[in-house]
């Protein structure tokens, strides 16, 4: 990775969909250098997927909660982390240091919904602490950053 990569890689972040030639007019490059350089990064992993944010409020999810969770035992980490993948209001999880073992952000339909979610994670093998915070407001939602120059 150069610093043409990183230049790459930032206009992609800002619209996945932004044309190679836009992109190469931008930072002084041809289409097909842009376009290799785009397909290496992909190739290595450095480019893993291209999404879509959007609004959870305008799709029907009004709820964003962050949910710590505390396992009894490590030997209950695999198991967990099988169960939570499955889940298609658990948006991400953090492996965590501290007082708690995960970090999970769920967004979904209401505070009912929620507790649905709640009790299932509850019930979910060597599970033994949690602790919800409610999302009041999004203040900044973005999937990763890159080194600055």
């Amino acid at each position: 990775m150069d610093k043409l990569d990183y230049r790459i890689l930032q206009h992609l972040k800002n619209n996945a969909r932004e044309k190679a030639s836009d992109i190469g007019k931008a930072i002084h490059l041809s289409v097909s250098t842009v376009i290799d350089r785009i397909h290496k990064m992909e190739d290595s992993g450095i480019i893993q997927s291209y999404t879509v944010i959007t609004n959870d409020a305008k799709t029907g999810n009004d709820v964003t909660a962050l949910i710590e969770i505390s396992l009894e035992h490590p030997r209950f980490n695999d198991e967990f982390v099988t169960h939570i993948q499955h889940h298609p209001n658990i948006v991400s999880c953090y492996y965590l240091t501290g007082n708690y073992d995960y970090m999970l952000k769920i967004s979904c339909r209401s505070s009912e919904h929620l507790e649905e979610i709640h009790h299932w994670l509850k019930d979910q093998p060597g599970v033994c602490q949690t602790q919800t915070h409610f999302v009041l407001r999004t203040v900044k939602n973005i999937y990763s950053s890159l080194p600055e120059d």
